[in-house]
């Protein structure tokens, strides 16, 4: 009997294993840290070597694609005419990379100003159970049904100026997707209802900003994390770093980084720290310990690491290592216990997409398509670069033993042994 429990406990785990490297249901995939558990996939991939298919894709998205392993889903803006728009949801079918849905979500807007690299669908959607629950910042929010089709709700009542376009992603809490909306005019962050679309919530920005209205902007996502068994959404804005509690929005504690704004990448959190970039100007990588209330800056910093830090690219934390990319194509390495330089080489290139960390391989992926492939450890080790002929911008995403892939013009499936692109029939 007890062999038998063994044996099914293990077919238990074998089971969760294979579904949790067959989803990938938010930005920077189940954790939302850049891991995925995988292997096998392509070191070496172009146009030509290890193209499983390639599937155009309609407008223009730099989300990243997010998938329940049969279906993966986008966003995109479609000019519907002169400064007008349509929102749309993008879902691509896994095995055979047709493109089955594009889905309105939120019709004929008039476009606001954005930056020349940003798009007017670069937050990445959320997929639970079988709901799609997307972002678009000003514009607003919409949630599908990803079997039907069918758009739930819509919610367009929390404008903001982002000045730059929408970047922050949403997350899923519980009941609650909650996203935030720094722009120039107001600041905050804020929960919806995940069923109904209505405000849970709603949090101002507590401490003091900049004079400028332009260096009170944020693009950043929300990570929740667990310290001493609380739960804390943890929420890098303009100038602080703000934890919150997540079922209600109330303030736990706030920590200064100033100057720093227009910060993109993604918190890490790990070995008991926290890790944030503290975004443009003087970029700094800060290292916090996570506990304490009120304004904790003076008790809580661990380190400060100053060099080619990223702007728009998160970092990545493997085991006492953190590696990251600067958006000028410096990538580094830097001891997540000590904040010590490990090793610094420049890779060239401009880079805005998030790296990610898969079968015991990174991928950063830079602006005009170029793929270095690394592996980890103190030492720099180059194992391939790789050249896609179109603008690359989104976060990659990893299924099971394949990595996607979404440029300007399409998303790739890559897979070891894959078709040559020439030879598939075209979507």
């Amino acid at each position: 009997m007890r062999r038998f429990i063994a044996i099914f406990g293990l077919i238990l785990a074998v089971c969760a294993t294979a579904r949790a490297d067959d989803t990938w249901p938010q930005f920077r995939g189940p954790g939302g840290q850049g891991h995925a558990q995988a292997t096998g996939l392509p070191t070496a991939f172009s146009e030509s070597e290890n193209v499983v298919w390639r599937c155009p894709l309609p407008g223009e998205g730099w989300s990243s694609p997010v998938s329940d392993g049969r279906t993966i889903w986008m966003t995109t803006a479609v000019p519907v005419g002169e400064d007008k728009l349509s929102l749309r949801a993008l879902a691509v079918d896994v095995a055979s990379g047709k493109l089955v849905h594009e889905i309105e979500l939120l019709p004929t807007l008039v476009a606001v100003p954005k930056n020349t690299k940003n798009s007017h669908a670069s937050p990445t959607p959320v997929l639970e159970a079988d709901r799609l629950y997307t972002h678009f910042g000003t514009y607003g929010s919409a949630c599908v049904d990803t079997k039907t089709g069918k758009v739930l709700w819509t919610n367009t009542d929390l404008p903001v100026d982002h000045k730059e376009g929408p970047g922050s992603s949403p997350i899923i809490y519980g009941e609650l997707m909650i996203f935030h909306g720094d722009g120039t005019d107001v600041q905050f962050i804020a929960a919806l209802n995940k069923s109904t679309g209505k405000l849970a919530w709603k949090t101002a920005r507590s401490a003091a900003l900049a004079e400028r209205d332009d260096f009170r902007k944020g693009y950043c996502t929300p990570l929740v994390i667990n310290v001493g068994g609380r739960d804390l959404l943890v929420s890098p804005a303009a100038w602080h770093v703000f934890a919150y509690e997540p079922l209600t929005g109330k303030e736990v504690w706030v920590f200064d980084y100033q100057p720093g704004f227009s910060n993109v990448p993604r918190p890490l959190f790990g070995h008991g720290l926290l890790y944030i970039c503290s975004g443009y100007n003087k970029t700094t990588l800060y290292a916090i310990r996570p506990e304490g209330v009120g304004n904790i800056t003076e008790t809580n910093a661990a380190w400060k690491f100053p060099k080619a830090v990223p702007q728009n690219p998160s970092p990545l934390l493997i085991g006492d290592l953190i590696y990251m990319v600067a958006d000028k194509g410096i990538a580094s390495c830097v001891d997540a216990k000590t904040g010590e330089s490990v090793w610094t080489e420049r890779l060239g290139g401009n880079f805005s997409a998030s790296p990610v960390f898969a079968d015991g391989k990174i991928y950063f992926g830079s602006e005009e398509g170029k793929f270095y492939v690394l592996a980890p450890g103190r030492e720099y080790k180059l194992l391939a670069e790789n050249q896609l002929g179109a603008r690359h911008m989104a976060s990659p995403m990893v299924l099971g033993r394949a990595l996607y892939l979404r440029t300007d013009a399409a998303l790739y499936r890559l897979e070891q042994g894959g078709a040559p692109a020439a030879a598939q029939a075209k979507n």
